[in-house]
Protein backbone atom coordinates (compact mmCIF):
# COMPACT_ATOMS: atom_id res chain seq x y z
CA UNK A 1 0.00 0.00 0.00
CA UNK A 2 2.89 2.16 0.93
CA UNK A 3 4.33 1.76 -2.78
CA UNK A 4 1.13 2.70 -4.09
CA UNK A 5 0.75 6.00 -2.46
CA UNK A 6 4.67 6.81 -3.24
CA UNK A 7 3.80 6.38 -6.80
CA UNK A 8 0.77 8.46 -6.31
CA UNK A 9 3.32 11.51 -5.07
CA UNK A 10 1.41 11.37 -1.54
CA UNK A 11 4.04 12.25 1.32
CA UNK A 12 3.81 9.13 3.45
CA UNK A 13 5.18 8.93 6.95
CA UNK A 14 4.81 6.08 9.51
CA UNK A 15 2.19 7.06 12.36
CA UNK A 16 3.41 6.61 15.41
CA UNK A 17 2.15 3.97 17.15
CA UNK A 18 2.34 5.45 20.78
CA UNK A 19 0.69 8.43 19.88
CA UNK A 20 0.10 11.64 22.73
CA UNK A 21 -4.00 10.69 22.65
CA UNK A 22 -3.03 7.02 23.15
CA UNK A 23 -0.92 7.86 25.98
CA UNK A 24 -3.98 10.31 27.24
CA UNK A 25 -6.36 7.36 26.90
CA UNK A 26 -4.11 4.81 28.53
CA UNK A 27 -3.98 6.73 31.50
CA UNK A 28 -7.55 8.09 31.64
CA UNK A 29 -8.47 4.25 31.21
CA UNK A 30 -6.18 3.43 34.42
CA UNK A 31 -7.64 6.19 36.81
CA UNK A 32 -11.30 4.78 36.15
CA UNK A 33 -10.26 0.94 36.37
CA UNK A 34 -8.21 1.69 39.80
CA UNK A 35 -11.16 3.88 41.07
CA UNK A 36 -9.59 7.01 41.42
CA UNK A 37 -13.29 8.90 39.42
CA UNK A 38 -16.66 8.21 41.50
CA UNK A 39 -20.18 8.82 40.79
CA UNK A 40 -20.87 12.17 41.44
CA UNK A 41 -17.24 13.92 41.21
CA UNK A 42 -16.78 16.24 38.46
CA UNK A 43 -13.11 16.46 36.41
CA UNK A 44 -12.70 19.18 34.46
CA UNK A 45 -10.51 19.07 30.97
CA UNK A 46 -8.09 21.11 31.77
CA UNK A 47 -7.30 19.50 35.32
CA UNK A 48 -7.01 16.42 33.44
CA UNK A 49 -4.63 18.40 30.83
CA UNK A 50 -2.20 20.33 33.57
CA UNK A 51 -1.81 16.37 35.38
CA UNK A 52 -0.86 14.98 32.13
CA UNK A 53 1.29 18.01 31.19
CA UNK A 54 -0.43 18.25 27.68
CA UNK A 55 -2.38 20.36 26.27
CA UNK A 56 -6.77 20.06 26.18
CA UNK A 57 -6.90 18.50 22.66
CA UNK A 58 -5.52 14.98 23.08
CA UNK A 59 -7.47 14.84 26.98
CA UNK A 60 -11.07 16.21 24.33
CA UNK A 61 -9.67 13.47 22.14
CA UNK A 62 -9.47 10.36 24.28
CA UNK A 63 -12.62 11.67 26.49
CA UNK A 64 -14.33 11.63 23.28
CA UNK A 65 -13.43 7.39 23.15
CA UNK A 66 -14.90 7.27 26.43
CA UNK A 67 -17.93 9.09 26.19
CA UNK A 68 -18.76 7.34 23.05
CA UNK A 69 -18.52 3.72 24.95
CA UNK A 70 -20.54 5.43 27.44
CA UNK A 71 -17.69 5.14 30.43
CA UNK A 72 -17.88 8.92 31.12
CA UNK A 73 -20.87 12.12 29.94
CA UNK A 74 -20.09 15.25 29.70
CA UNK A 75 -21.43 17.42 32.71
CA UNK A 76 -20.65 20.66 30.57
CA UNK A 77 -18.50 21.77 28.24
CA UNK A 78 -14.97 21.75 30.33
CA UNK A 79 -16.23 18.60 33.08
CA UNK A 80 -16.80 15.09 32.46
CA UNK A 81 -18.23 12.62 35.00
CA UNK A 82 -19.37 9.22 35.32
CA UNK A 83 -22.59 8.61 33.64
CA UNK A 84 -25.99 7.79 35.95
CA UNK A 85 -26.44 3.98 35.98
CA UNK A 86 -29.77 2.35 34.75
CA UNK A 87 -31.48 -0.81 35.73
CA UNK A 88 -31.23 -2.25 32.05
CA UNK A 89 -27.64 -1.30 31.91
CA UNK A 90 -27.02 -2.61 35.01
CA UNK A 91 -28.71 -5.73 34.17
CA UNK A 92 -27.20 -6.12 31.09
CA UNK A 93 -23.68 -5.31 32.12
CA UNK A 94 -24.12 -8.20 34.93
CA UNK A 95 -25.50 -10.61 32.80
CA UNK A 96 -22.33 -10.36 30.17
CA UNK A 97 -19.79 -9.85 32.88
CA UNK A 98 -20.61 -13.38 34.48
CA UNK A 99 -20.53 -15.35 31.30
CA UNK A 100 -17.18 -13.90 29.63
CA UNK A 101 -15.37 -13.10 32.88
CA UNK A 102 -16.12 -16.84 33.75
CA UNK A 103 -14.86 -17.65 31.08
CA UNK A 104 -11.59 -15.98 31.91
CA UNK A 105 -10.98 -17.87 35.08
CA UNK A 106 -12.12 -20.82 34.07
CA UNK A 107 -9.21 -20.81 30.87
CA UNK A 108 -6.46 -19.39 33.70
CA UNK A 109 -7.58 -21.63 36.39
CA UNK A 110 -4.66 -24.50 34.74
CA UNK A 111 -1.89 -21.86 33.66
CA UNK A 112 -1.45 -20.51 37.51
CA UNK A 113 1.85 -20.47 38.63
CA UNK A 114 4.08 -19.57 42.19
CA UNK A 115 4.65 -16.01 41.39
CA UNK A 116 1.19 -15.60 40.01
CA UNK A 117 -0.45 -17.13 43.14
CA UNK A 118 1.93 -15.19 45.27
CA UNK A 119 0.58 -12.01 43.91
CA UNK A 120 -2.89 -13.14 44.12
CA UNK A 121 -2.15 -13.56 47.74
CA UNK A 122 -0.79 -10.23 48.22
CA UNK A 123 -3.84 -8.88 46.52
CA UNK A 124 -6.46 -10.54 49.11
CA UNK A 125 -4.31 -9.32 52.23
CA UNK A 126 -4.06 -6.15 50.83
CA UNK A 127 -7.56 -6.00 50.17
CA UNK A 128 -8.32 -7.25 53.56
CA UNK A 129 -6.35 -4.60 55.28
CA UNK A 130 -7.96 -1.66 53.22
CA UNK A 131 -11.40 -3.33 54.93
CA UNK A 132 -10.11 -2.82 58.23
CA UNK A 133 -8.41 0.62 57.37
CA UNK A 134 -11.82 1.99 55.22
CA UNK A 135 -9.43 2.42 52.69
CA UNK A 136 -12.13 2.31 49.91
CA UNK A 137 -9.63 3.87 46.86
CA UNK A 138 -7.02 1.12 48.02
CA UNK A 139 -9.35 -1.62 48.23
CA UNK A 140 -10.43 -0.96 44.59
CA UNK A 141 -7.03 -1.04 42.88
CA UNK A 142 -6.32 -4.27 44.81
CA UNK A 143 -9.71 -5.46 43.81
CA UNK A 144 -9.27 -4.75 40.15
CA UNK A 145 -5.06 -6.38 40.43
CA UNK A 146 -6.75 -9.46 41.67
CA UNK A 147 -9.45 -10.07 39.20
CA UNK A 148 -6.93 -8.66 36.69
CA UNK A 149 -3.83 -11.11 37.82
CA UNK A 150 -6.72 -13.91 36.96
CA UNK A 151 -8.03 -12.80 34.12
CA UNK A 152 -4.55 -12.36 32.18
CA UNK A 153 -3.30 -15.56 33.07
CA UNK A 154 -6.14 -16.98 30.46
CA UNK A 155 -3.69 -15.71 28.04
CA UNK A 156 -6.33 -14.39 25.70
CA UNK A 157 -5.63 -10.69 24.57
CA UNK A 158 -8.68 -10.59 22.73
CA UNK A 159 -10.80 -11.84 25.96
CA UNK A 160 -9.16 -9.44 28.08
CA UNK A 161 -9.69 -6.44 26.03
CA UNK A 162 -13.31 -7.40 26.57
CA UNK A 163 -13.04 -7.60 29.77
CA UNK A 164 -11.26 -3.82 30.22
CA UNK A 165 -14.35 -2.25 28.41
CA UNK A 166 -16.72 -4.03 30.70
CA UNK A 167 -14.62 -2.82 33.67
CA UNK A 168 -14.36 0.63 32.28
CA UNK A 169 -18.30 1.03 32.32
CA UNK A 170 -18.86 -1.05 36.04
CA UNK A 171 -16.09 -0.06 37.87
CA UNK A 172 -16.63 3.82 39.07
CA UNK A 173 -19.80 2.17 40.59
CA UNK A 174 -17.80 0.19 43.01
CA UNK A 175 -17.25 2.72 44.73
CA UNK A 176 -20.99 2.30 45.84
CA UNK A 177 -20.58 -0.76 47.50
CA UNK A 178 -18.29 0.66 50.22
CA UNK A 179 -21.26 1.13 52.43
CA UNK A 180 -22.92 -1.85 51.75
CA UNK A 181 -20.50 -3.98 53.51
CA UNK A 182 -19.89 -5.95 49.88
CA UNK A 183 -16.13 -5.19 50.17
CA UNK A 184 -16.33 -8.07 52.93
CA UNK A 185 -18.44 -10.12 51.48
CA UNK A 186 -16.32 -9.94 47.67
CA UNK A 187 -13.05 -10.64 49.28
CA UNK A 188 -14.89 -13.64 51.07
CA UNK A 189 -15.50 -14.86 47.37
CA UNK A 190 -12.08 -13.73 46.38
CA UNK A 191 -10.58 -16.54 49.08
CA UNK A 192 -12.83 -19.14 47.42
CA UNK A 193 -11.76 -18.03 43.93
CA UNK A 194 -7.85 -18.48 44.83
CA UNK A 195 -8.49 -22.14 46.85
CA UNK A 196 -10.41 -23.23 43.79
CA UNK A 197 -7.34 -22.13 41.51
CA UNK A 198 -4.76 -23.60 43.52
CA UNK A 199 -6.88 -26.79 43.68
CA UNK A 200 -7.52 -26.58 39.98
CA UNK A 201 -11.39 -26.65 40.32
CA UNK A 202 -12.69 -24.93 37.38
CA UNK A 203 -16.22 -25.46 38.96
CA UNK A 204 -15.26 -23.80 42.43
CA UNK A 205 -13.28 -21.04 40.69
CA UNK A 206 -16.08 -20.08 38.16
CA UNK A 207 -19.02 -20.39 40.83
CA UNK A 208 -16.58 -18.02 43.45
CA UNK A 209 -16.75 -15.58 40.48
CA UNK A 210 -20.22 -15.58 39.32
CA UNK A 211 -21.19 -15.28 43.07
CA UNK A 212 -18.91 -12.21 43.63
CA UNK A 213 -20.69 -10.87 40.32
CA UNK A 214 -23.81 -10.96 41.76
CA UNK A 215 -23.16 -10.21 45.00
CA UNK A 216 -22.59 -6.86 43.98
CA UNK A 217 -25.33 -6.90 41.49
CA UNK A 218 -27.81 -7.12 44.32
CA UNK A 219 -26.63 -4.19 46.31
CA UNK A 220 -26.67 -1.97 42.61
CA UNK A 221 -29.87 -3.00 42.14
CA UNK A 222 -31.47 -2.15 45.85
CA UNK A 223 -29.42 1.17 45.68
CA UNK A 224 -31.24 1.90 42.38
CA UNK A 225 -34.83 0.83 43.82
CA UNK A 226 -33.93 3.30 46.70
CA UNK A 227 -33.00 5.91 44.63
CA UNK A 228 -36.29 5.43 42.39
CA UNK A 229 -38.47 5.43 45.44
CA UNK A 230 -37.29 8.74 47.22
Amino acid sequence: MSDTLLRAGLPVARVPRNTMQDQVFRQLCELILNGEIAPGQLITIQALADAFGVSAMPVREALQRLTAARVLTVISGRSIGVPPLSGERLADLRRVRVEVESIAAVWATPNLGDAEFKHLDECVGAMDEAVRRGDNKQYLRWNRAFHFGVYGAARSEALLAIIETLWLQISPYFHLLHASGNYFVANKQHQLMLAGLRARDELAVSRALRDDIEAAYRVFASLLSAEMAQ
